[in-house]
């Protein structure tokens, strides 16, 4: 698996004629990943007309990202410019792989002040240079279909767990399901667990960063989510083997009337759903909240762009940074996503005035909260999404999920964090 994950390591000169190229890896931003390489590619032939340079881009699904970015830190050995997700940053910073933009390293490609100020809080540990730069910014939403809600005599998308599971039971029906999820997709599960876990009052680390995985707090949130599957019955069994945007793909092709996901539309318009088909809110908060609650119902999500140090050409790597945030890119690139940009100086463009967009500025601004910068985040992703996995496979086949199953699992996932 190491050495099939290592191909394609970053090159200053190719074998035909000394021209620089650049290997890059993407993460899987649209519905699929030949979407994503089709949007890239024109991008990147722009890049070597203006510079020279030629960017060979491979894009990497969310499933495989993270193992692949670990090896290429442990092994010294791979792309040149990566895609990360911003919640990895502290983990992938602290392998000292990655090049930290500094003053004048962050001043090459535009400077510190370009960058919207929490999209580049998410890019490392406080107190430390960052050893990437947002790229492109996203947050959590509830994706509605409008006919479906018409249909069934609902006029308003649910702002609470209560009545999205009320809205969700009319809308299960023998053709359709009230939500759909992506069971096994492990950090899917562990955004739900963050987002969920503050709205009940957990956390996942405690001051030091230490792992808080099986408290009270946390296993309730972790159940409350579960749930929809385990006992409100609004989610298809199927979904807990979900792990590839199956679940985007449900609900565009009208199988699921609801979905819980991060910028979604463009991967709708690729599947042939149109814009005015459905709505966008934030996602709900419990009509009660427990004591502690807060009122976050999404992790600050984002993609970063880093460099690693083991490039043969790091000016080459940083004028491609410089490249992909510029305004220009940042405007085309999002605007296809259906991200917001994050530098400050595009973000009133026309581009981002649409329903979808709103809503993901105002959670950003109003109840996003960065998920915990600490080395193990990585980890704690990778552990209790697989928990999360595993409670979904047994709410599948029928298997009770109780609060004391729950906390068997966190109470694990924890020890192997301590491991």
């Amino acid at each position: 698996m190491l050495a099939a994950s290592l191909t394609a390591c970053g090159d200053s000169d190719d074998s035909s004629g000394g021209a620089k190229t650049l290997t890059y890896w993407a993460s899987n931003q649209g519905a699929s990943l030949e979407f994503d390489k089709q949007t890239l590619q024109p991008e990147l032939d722009k890049f070597e007309q203006q510079t020279g340079i030629k960017v060979n881009v491979e894009v990497v699904p969310w499933s495989d990202l993270l193992n692949r970015l670990l090896a290429a830190a442990t092994s010294g050995q791979g792309p040149d410019v990566v895609n990360i997700g911003n919640t990895w940053s502290a983990s992938l910073q602290a392998t000292g792989a990655f090049i930290p933009f500094d003053d004048a390293t962050i001043g090459a490609v535009g400077g510190k002040g370009r960058f919207v100020p929490a999209a580049l809080a998410a890019a490392g540990a406080p107190g430390q240079p960052p050893t990437a730069v947002p790229l492109y910014s996203l947050a959590y939403a509830l994706y509605y279909n409008k006919k479906m809600f018409a249909d069934a005599g609902v006029t308003a998308p649910p702002a609470t767990w209560e009545d999205l599971v009320t809205v969700g039971k009319k809308l299960t029906t023998g053709k359709q399901w009230g939500l759909a999820v992506e069971g096994a997709n492990i950090s899917e599960n562990s955004h739900h667990a963050f987002a969920f876990g503050q709205q009940w009052g957990g956390e996942w680390f405690d001051s030091a960063g230490k792992p808080t995985f099986d408290t009270p707090q946390n296993v309730a949130a972790v159940k409350r989510y579960i749930d929809l599957m385990a006992v409100d019955k609004i989610v298809n069994p199927s979904n807990a083997e979900y792990a590839q945007n199956q679940s985007v793909s449900d609900f565009a092709n009208r199988k699921a009337a609801m979905l819980l996901w991060q910028a979604a539309g463009s991967a709708f318009k690729a599947q042939g759903m149109a814009a005015d088909e459905y709505g966008v809110a934030p996602v709900p908060f419990p009509a009660t909240p427990p004591a502690g609650g807060k009122k976050v119902n999404s992790m600050v999500a984002g993609i970063n762009i880093a460099v690693f140090k083991h490039t043969k050409d790091k000016d080459a790597a940083l004028q491609f940074v410089k490249f992909m945030t510029s305004d220009a890119e940042q405007i085309q690139l999002n605007k296809v996503y259906g991200s917001l940009p994050s530098v400050t100086t595009v973000a009133a463009d026309t581009a981002f005035q649409a329903e979808e967009q709103k809503v993901l500025a105002g959670v950003l601004a109003q109840s996003a909260a960065p998920l915990p910068q600490v080395a193990d985040e990585s980890k704690f992703e990778t552990l209790v999404g697989t928990a999360m996995k595993e409670l979904f496979a047994d709410a599948a086949s029928g298997k009770p999920v109780t609060d004391a199953s729950v906390k068997e699992k966190l109470s694990k996932a924890q020890e192997q964090m301590a491991g």
